[in-house]
């Protein structure tokens, strides 16, 4: 569509000069610029979306796919492939870290990313015990926890629950620096106690 426009523009004769404008060119391109950035954003909305759909239905395939006949205990794949010597943690291990994968790709903060690594460390430690490693992952369901965690930070990624990671974090690893410093003063003293009690040390 063309439009006549009257410019400021005035001829000898003192009459408006008349100019054709299309003004079908500025309003298209706005739009089309409009309409690409609400494509692109409802693609990426799509996109975490099949994420955390994902994640959802690999957290319930590991922590609790089968209910345990007679009661109202759920478990998964995680404790039942646990049962299994040396080679039963290897792949719920790499599936677990997947859920890690996707949630950092979802742009969880890092604390909670720390967290969620936290509970998988967790998971691993208490769960290289023998049996009763395989009873505490059925009961600690780490993936399911680090669902949840996702789910509430990619709602509010900068809210009070991140906050709250942060500080979590920052008491475990203070925990920890304490717990090694100990240990290496109890090494020490257990040491110079031996050497003391065969004779090295005068």
């Amino acid at each position: 569509m063309r439009l006549a426009v009257q410019t400021s523009d005035v001829s000898d004769d003192g009459e408006g000069a008349v100019r054709s404008v299309d003004e079908s060119r500025v309003p298209a391109t706005a739009s089309a610029a409009g309409d690409e950035l609400d494509a692109g954003r409802t693609d990426a909305d799509a996109a975490a979306a099949d994420r955390l759909r994902r994640v959802r239905r690999l957290s319930h395939l590991l922590d609790s796919a089968v209910v345990v006949p007679g009661t109202r205990f759920r478990v998964g794949l995680d404790p039942l492939l646990g049962l299994l010597p040396v080679v039963g943690d290897a792949p719920t291990t790499l599936l677990s870290a997947y859920v890690v994968a996707e949630a950092a790709a979802l742009g969880a903060p890092r604390a909670t990313l720390a967290r969620m690594v936290g509970n998988l460390l967790v998971d691993a430690v208490v769960g290289s015990v023998p049996l009763v490693g395989d009873l505490f992952d059925a009961a600690w369901r780490a993936n399911e926890r680090n669902v949840r965690l996702l789910e509430a930070r990619v709602d509010d990624p900068g809210g009070t629950g991140a906050r709250a990671d942060r500080r979590l974090v920052l008491v475990v690893s203070v925990g920890l620096a304490v717990l090694l410093v100990a240990l290496g003063a109890a090494a020490v003293a257990a040491a110079w106690w031996l050497l003391a009690r065969v004779g090295w040390l005068v």
